[in-house]
């Protein structure tokens, strides 16, 4: 069975999503309160205080939309629907700077985004992780 998206999967929707469903946890505009923050951090990585967000930390669009789908909100994990969930992760994109503002979320356009630590994605560097990275057959 094929699913249809709709426009409600636009940033605009997204906005009216996270501001009721997200907002109280994660702020008005991202920047994390309850809930970890999820905008802003790019370029801290390498610092002594590096701040890990959806837009600096992240390596692959598509687990935003996993997460959210799978995961929040916290109270009611599993109750948005699909299209809510595709706009949701638009709106978090867009003020990260990674989507406009008139833009719309499919699973082709969302697969197709290049997030900025897509290429620099690192392990845990904790001394009690173990995380060696894979080599062959991954």
């Amino acid at each position: 069975m094929a699913t249809t998206f709709h426009q409600e999967a636009a940033v605009s929707h997204g906005r009216e999503v996270f501001d009721r469903q997200c907002a109280a946890c994660h702020g008005a505009n991202g920047e994390g309160g309850i809930g970890d923050q999820l905008v802003g951090g790019q370029g801290t990585l390498a610092t002594p205080k590096p701040v890990r967000t959806v837009g600096s930390y992240w390596p692959y669009a598509p687990t935003l939309f996993d997460y959210i789908r799978r995961a929040m909100p916290q109270n009611a994990p599993q109750s948005l629907t699909n299209d809510d969930v595709y706009a949701v992760s638009a709106y978090i994109l867009h003020l990260n700077g990674l989507l406009p503002a008139e833009a719309t979320l499919d699973p082709k356009a969302l697969s197709a985004i290049k997030m900025p630590n897509g290429n620099m994605f690192v392990g845990d560097s904790r001394p009690d992780v173990e995380n060696p990275a894979c080599m062959k057959d991954c």
